[in-house]
């Protein structure tokens, strides 16, 4: 008990905020494969990640709303998800070092790939919860937005692959598949494997715990060797 409460203590140091309830932070940072396992009776942290993806996501939709007065619905839908999307979530809460005090059982963090992102959501909930929204949006944006994301590099970066190599094979005439190939394990370890054919010849396999996730990873790679074959060319 003493352990976890200097941890809750350094983390607090680091993001620069002291809860009034620290019961909040405890929970924001447990995940549900401890209360299902060791910690019966612990509160997780699925309740507060749904909350701080709602409050994060209109925090973040506000400040693009004014930051850019002149465009459109698309890009700023677009910039938004570059910036919430669960691997950007995932970085910050490395960098972070939120990762150092989740509790959860010792295999799941090799099987919850986003629980770093998902328990960062789950602490903008529990700073919604203890201090408000007014002054969340304010850490958010100060702390987190202005500290640890380049906007012009964000609104550069393209992260929609697939929707991309798909624009491009109609603009080219050319047909482009992604077919799930194999389904490997059960339940949340369950993983997928997506290939892309382009004219029926194999680019690339991509594989996540989710077919989504499978087909974007493998969109990357495809989209990463058709600028290499493009260069070669040259």
């Amino acid at each position: 008990m003493q352990q976890r409460k200097a941890q809750l203590e350094e983390l607090q140091a680091r993001i620069g905020y002291s809860f009034r309830d620290i019961s909040l932070l405890d929970a924001a940072l447990t995940h549900t494969s401890f209360v299902k396992g060791d910690g019966k009776g612990s509160v997780h942290n699925e309740r507060l990640e749904y909350l701080g993806d709602a409050v994060l996501s209109s925090i973040v939709a506000d400040y693009l709303f004014k930051k850019f007065p002149y465009r459109e619905e698309g890009f700023l839908t677009e910039m938004r998800s570059k910036i919430v999307s669960r691997e950007q979530l995932n970085k910050l809460a490395l960098k972070l070092g939120i990762d150092h005090f989740i509790i959860s059982t010792q295999d799941s963090k090799t099987y919850f790939r986003s629980m770093p992102g998902d328990a960062f959501e789950a602490l903008i909930g529990a700073i919604y919860l203890d201090k408000g929204y007014i002054f969340t949006r304010k850490m958010v944006i100060n702390r987190i937005i202005n500290v640890h994301f380049d906007i012009d590099d964000l609104e550069k970066l393209e992260n929609n692959f697939k929707s991309k190599l798909i624009e491009w094979a109609q603009k080219e005439h050319k047909e482009i598949k992604f077919n799930v190939v194999a389904e490997v394990g059960s339940g949340n370890r369950k993983q997928y494997f997506v290939e892309i054919t382009i004219d029926e010849k194999l680019y690339a396999t991509g594989c996540d715990f989710s077919i989504k996730g499978a087909e974007k990873n493998a969109a990357e790679k495809t989209f990463i060797q058709l600028q290499l074959d493009k260069t070669s060319e040259n």
